[in-house]
């Protein structure tokens, strides 16, 4: 009976209306498609002429993005010999994510490491991008928004070939919202527990023929889980673009600030089984104290044919940010009563000023034609950054005298009063009374590269070959990619890839006096795996086998031949990844769609001199925060009859190790949202840790204890589209 309906309906579209069926797919959003082909008859007023018309599938539909541009040439999954994972505006907004950390469970192989940064594939990783430019908006202790994100990709595995430095555990690209010819306006509010409310709005559409503006403006404060702390967060998102010809130039404008009370947030203490030994919501912050960020962005891009055969783009895009931070940070726990749980920690003051203004440009370009008998692209294309960092440092320290005057009931006004884990004692310490010191830091960073990427296609078998040449401050290096795609059909491709990255030497390990200099520490993956898109697209497959081993790690020797009084390093470290990641999108039926990601990966310390000197070790052989196995999922079901929907997700992470090698426990979480339309009107549900789990997120060092993950939390979103 529904396949009748929907026959009927195809029909009527087609016939009354007079259009493509292109309708149909975009009401699918709402509306529901089916999971399976459907063969259509479209009869001309003859019958003379039939016209077969598919209905495609609500994975396609609606969380599948399809092409990206991250990997330089744009490609399908199925002719894709890398792994990127992406997520559209579809599922951001059914997830009713806010921010970066709200998306991971979407992503196998990474799973939160503090603030912005992430364990991906088993290292720590903290490179982010912005329409395929280098730098962070965000600084680093701030999380990126997704207001403005149209699309979120992660490109798995070092990326040194495509974009020049970086950990080899990959890389996340944000794509922005960008001004559109067709006219798209809404606007949303939203209330929730602690306090949450804000709103947005945004528009964008043709002023005159071939010139099209973008405005959207974002606000939400709210209060949040730990003691002293509550968030206000403002976008304000402009754009401009115009037609010349056959090319487009596009202009952006971007603020962003947020103001963190109760920031920056370190963890809350634990024991020996990694379980909190106060409440979770403890924080080692005074309600004074704040992180502030205010970022200016200036984007412009120029993109189009040069020949029928020869594509490019431009952009150079500008950032000055400012992060303001007062907070405490724990340096000691003390415990008062010798039962060898602490009882107080004592603290730092820190006043911090950060500045930074980047400029990047890069300017790309693509090539197709024939060659060899094959369909022949070549990306090639050159790029530039500048990074300017100041910062202005104000330090009180702690010390064991305080602690005691404490104790005695003498403290001084200048004192860092030590505070309680059980009933703190907030307010007691005045930070304009203490004693600091000053000092500043200015750091300088600027690199260029160019690239070529040749890609030729003959059938079943395409092969994938790139260099890149980057000069930066203290060296040069040569980065390679090699790749590989077999078809086996027109649904399922097998895929393999080579690739290296680097990370360039500071200057402080290039001097003499410490055996300097030294070739980069680099990275290198051998990857081998499958891409299938089954069921007429309704089922969508990424999965893949990889080791990754970087190497040069700078270790002491222990030993100073130069007798100048500081030991020797040499580059004897190297870490080996090896792991496997299924991600699925699949159409369960015509009405329900789920997807899920999974992930197995062990990475361990394979040479070196004791692990000393590698960054991120929680053990002689294991890394912080790199779990073994991680899986997350979501599913929608929805119910046209009634403008219904209804999502729930899950998201699960293995015990690992903290920074001072305490455990941290796995965790499961589940999420919800409800979602029901009307014509224009749209209103989402969304409850997050369903069972109010308790869990640690990440763990960090043993005075500054684990990350807690939310509790339980539930906001409603009201929005009407025009």
């Amino acid at each position: 009976m529904k396949n009748k309906t929907l026959l009927a309906t195809a029909i009527g579209i087609c016939l009354f209306n007079n259009a493509p069926f292109v309708h149909a797919q975009q009401a699918g959003t709402t509306t529901g498609t089916v999971a399976q082909e459907n063969d259509v008859v479209k009869s001309q007023i003859n019958n003379e002429d039939i016209e077969r018309i598919t209905i495609t599938s609500r994975a396609i539909n609606l969380y599948r993005p399809g092409e990206t541009n991250t990997g330089k040439l744009a490609n399908e999954p199925l002719n894709s010999t890398q792994v990127i994972s992406s997520i559209n505006a579809s599922l951001i907004a059914d997830q009713g994510a806010r921010d970066a950390q709200d998306l991971y469970r979407n992503i196998a192989g990474v799973n939160l490491f503090s603030y912005a940064g992430v364990t991906a594939r088993g290292f720590r990783q903290e490179a982010i991008f912005f329409d395929g430019l280098r730098g962070d908006p965000y600084v680093g202790f701030n999380v990126p928004q997704l207001f403005n994100v149209e699309q979120l990709d992660f490109l798995k595995g070092p990326a040194g070939m495509l974009y020049g430095p970086g950990e080899p555990g990959g890389i996340f690209n944000y794509v922005t919202k960008k001004p559109k010819p067709e006219f798209d306006a809404n606007v949303r509010a939203i209330f929730g527990s602690d306090n949450r409310f804000g709103g947005s709005a945004e528009a964008t559409g043709a002023v005159s023929e071939g010139h099209n503006l973008r405005v959207g403006l974002f606000y939400e404060e709210r209060d949040t889980p730990r003691v002293n702390t509550n968030s206000e967060t403002t976008i304000i998102d402009l754009g401009y673009s115009a037609d010349i010809g056959s090319q487009l130039f596009t202009a952006q404008y971007t603020h962003y600030g947020q103001d963190l009370g109760g920031n920056r947030l370190r963890g809350v203490p634990v024991d020996d089984s990694g379980a909190f030994i106060v409440d979770p919501s403890w924080n080692h912050n005074e309600a004074s104290d704040f992180l502030n960020l205010s970022s200016d962005v200036l984007r412009f891009s120029l993109e189009g044919q040069l020949s029928d055969s020869l594509a490019y783009n431009t952009a150079v895009r500008f950032i000055s940010n400012e992060q303001i931070q007062n907070y405490h940070e724990p340096r000691a726990l003390i415990d008062i009563d010798g039962d060898d749980v602490p009882d107080l920690v004592g603290r730092e003051f820190r006043d911090q000023i950060r500045e930074e203004e980047t400029t990047a440009f890069h300017a790309n370009f693509v090539y197709e034609g024939l060659a060899f008998k094959a369909e022949h692209r070549v990306a090639f294309g050159v790029e530039y950054f500048k990074g300017d960092f100041d910062g202005f440092f104000k330090t009180a320290r702690f010390d064991a005298e305080m602690a005691q005057r404490f104790l005695t009931g003498s403290s001084l006004s200048s004192d860092i009063i030590p505070l309680r884990l059980n009933n703190p004692n907030y307010g007691q310490t005045d930070p304009s009374q203490y004693d600091t010191t000053s000092r500043n830091s200015d750091a300088d960073e600027e690199q260029t590269g160019a690239y070529v990427l040749n890609e030729l296609a003959w059938g079943k078998v395409t092969l994938v070959g790139g260099l890149r040449y980057d000069d930066f401050d203290t060296d040069t290096n040569v980065s390679l990619r090699l790749g590989g795609i077999y078809k086996l059909s027109s649904e399922i491709s097998l895929f393999t890839q080579y690739a290296d990255s680097f990370i360039p030497r500071n200057a402080s390990e290039q001097r003499p006096e410490v055996g300097g200099a030294f070739d980069p520490t680099t990275g290198a993956i051998v990857e081998a795996g499958v891409n299938a898109e089954l069921f007429n697209g309704g089922t969508q497959i990424k999965a893949s086998v990889y080791r990754i081993v970087r190497d040069n790690f700078l270790q002491n020797t222990g030993m100073d031949p130069e007798g100048d009084g500081e030991d020797n390093l040499a580059a004897l470290g190297e870490v080996t990844s090896d792991g496997f990641e299924l991600e699925v999108l699949a159409d369960l039926t015509q009405d329900w769609v789920v997807s899920f990601a999974y992930a197995y990966n062990d990475t361990l310390i394979t040479k070196g001199i004791d692990g000393g000197g590698i960054r991120n070790l929680a053990t002689d052989k294991r890394f912080a925060n790199a779990p073994k196995n991680t899986f997350g999922f979501w599913t929608r079901y929805q119910i046209p009859q009634y403008n219904l929907a209804f999502a729930f997700g899950g998201d699960y992470v293995d015990d690992r190790l903290s920074l001072s090698g305490k455990v941290v426990k796995d965790y499961l979480t589940f999420d919800a949202s409800v979602i029901w339309t009307y014509e224009e009107y749209k209103v989402l549900l969304r409850i997050d840790n369903l069972t109010d789990e308790e869990y640690a997120e990440s763990g960090f060092l043993q005075r500054t204890g684990h990350f807690p993950g939310a509790p339980r939390e539930a906001f409603v979103e009201f929005s009407y589209k025009f």
